[in-house]
C-alpha cells in the first residue's frame, strides 16, 4: 500500500463541491463539547503570568505528564508530550526503527492510513497483516509474518477502521512476537475511552520493554485542533531506556516544545473530569450505532459492528469502496463515506463511516433509501 497522498481530503473535498446537502461521515473528530475543565483551563491560563506564555518543557509540562503518568501507573520520566497521537506514533516507529536491525513494519491490513504514510516517509519496508473475517488481527498471523527484518509491530486498539479491541492475552501476545523478534510493539491507544466490550487493555499492562504506548486527548476530551498526545516509553534503566531521551531529542528538534495552553488546558480538565463525562460520549456513540447498524441491516449490508471507536465498516451488494463509488454515494445519497481502497486491500470493497456527526440518523435514512 502507497500512501504519499491523504485521501480522506480527497474525499471531504469533493463532499464540500457537492451541489447538494451531505452528511459527513468521512471526519474523525467528534461532535461533542469538550470537558468543561477545557475552557477554565484556557481561560486560568489566559489570565495567568506572561512568564508563563513562554517555550514549555520540552518533554512536556511537569504536571500533565504526573497526571498522565498517575493514570497509566509509570514513572513521568518515560512519557514525552507530542503533538497529538500522530507525532507519538512517528517517534516511537522511528525509535524502533534505531533500536533494532530490522528495517521492517509490520501493519494491519486494513490499516489506519496515516502509518503507511509514516513507514514510506521513513524509507521502511512495510508488510500488512490482513485481519481476519471479524476484523480482528490474529497474533498467531503477526507471527507468521514477523522476521528478523522486523523492526516495528503497530497495533491500534480500540481499532481504526475496523473497531476490533484486543484483550490482554491478544495483547501479551503481540508484545512477545516483537520480543521474539527483536522488535517494538507500537500500541495505538488513542480510542481507549471508547471502549463497549470491556475488554480493552493497554500494552502497558504487559510490562515489556519492547513496548511504546500512544495516545491523545484528541478524540476522547474532543480537542482534536489542541494536538495534545503523548507516548509512554519503555524504562529508563531497562534494555531499549534510550528511547525515551531519542524521542525527546527529535521532538525538541523538530518542535522546541508542544503548545504551553493547550497543556495547560488538558492538565486542568484531567483535574476536573470525572468519568461520567466519558461515559456520556460512550452512551452517545452507543446510540448510533444501534441506529447506523439498523440501516445497514436493512439495505443487506455486511458490516463489523464496533466493539471501540467511532467507526463502522460495511460492503453493500454490487457497491465496491472504490473511490469513484464514495463520489457516487455523495451525488446520489448525500452521504460521504470514506472509501475501503484507502485503507489498504483487506477491506477494498468496503467503506468506511465515522459516527461523529449528530446526523447518524439522516444518513441511516438515506442509505436505506438508495440502496433498497
Amino acid at each position: 500500500m502507497d500512501y504519499e497522498t491523504p485521501q480522506f481530503y480527497r474525499v471531504m473535498q469533493y463532499a464540500a463541491r457537492a451541489d447538494r446537502d451531505v452528511v459527513d461521515m468521512v471526519s474523525g473528530s467528534p461532535d461533542w463539547d469538550p470537558p468543561a475543565g477545557v475552557r477554565a483551563g484556557l481561560r486560568e491560563y489566559a489570565d495567568g503570568d506572561p512568564a508563563d506564555f513562554q517555550y514549555a518543557p520540552s518533554r512536556g509540562l511537569r504536571g500533565l505528564r504526573e497526571r498522565i503518568a498517575n493514570r497509566h501507573g509509570v514513572d513521568a520520566d518515560r512519557i514525552v508530550v507530542t503533538n497529538g497521537a500522530g507525532e507519538a506514533n512517528h517517534l516511537a516507529m522511528t525509535g524502533g526503527l534505531d533500536q533494532f536491525d530490522g528495517e521492517e513494519i509490520l501493519l494491519a491490513d486494513p490499516v489506519y492510513p496515516y502509518y503507511a504514510g509514516r513507514a514510506n516517509f521513513l524509507d521502511a519496508e512495510t508488510t500488512f497483516v490482513p485481519v481476519a473475517d471479524d476484523g480482528r488481527l490474529d497474533p498467531d498471523a503477526v507471527r507468521g509474518a514477523a522476521s528478523s527484518e522486523t523492526a516495528v509491530v503497530v497495533v491500534n486498539s480500540p481499532n481504526n477502521p475496523t473497531g476490533a479491541v484486543y484483550d490482554a492475552d491478544a495483547m501479551a501476545a503481540f508484545a512477545t512476537v516483537a520480543e521474539d523478534n527483536d522488535a517494538l510493539l507500537v500500541s495505538d491507544e488513542v480510542y481507549d475511552q471508547f471502549d463497549y466490550s470491556g475488554r480493552f487493555a493497554s500494552a502497558l499492562d504487559i510490562g515489556s520493554p519492547n513496548v511504546v504506548a500512544t495516545n491523545a486527548f484528541s478524540k476522547s476530551m474532543a480537542i482534536t485542533g489542541f494536538r495534545v498526545g503523548y507516548a509512554v516509553f519503555p524504562p529508563t534503566d531497562g534494555p531499549t531506556g534510550e528511547l525515551v531521551d531519542r524521542a525527546t531529542t527529535r521532538h525538541m528538534l523538530t518542535n522546541v516544545s508542544g503548545s504551553r495552553p493547550a497543556q495547560y488546558a488538558v492538565e486542568r480538565a484531567m483535574e476536573t473530569t470525572d468519568s461520567a463525562y466519558y461515559e456520556a460520549a460512550r452512551d452517545r456513540l452507543r446510540a448510533r450505532i444501534e441506529t447506523f447498524c439498523g440501516a445497514l441491516d436493512a439495505t443487506g449490508a455486511t458490516y463489523t459492528r464496533p466493539d471501540g471507536g467511532f467507526y463502522v465498516l460495511a460492503r453493500f451488494p454490487e457497491f465496491p469502496g472504490t473511490f469513484e463509488n464514495a463520489e457516487v454515494l455523495v451525488d446520489d445519497a448525500g452521504v460521504a463515506g470514506m472509501p475501503g481502497a484507502a485503507f489498504g486491500d483487506a477491506r477494498a470493497d468496503w467503506l468506511r463511516f465515522s459516527l461523529t456527526t449528530p446526523r447518524v440518523e439522516t444518513a441511516a435514512e438515506r442509505l436505506v433509501e438508495y440502496f433498497r
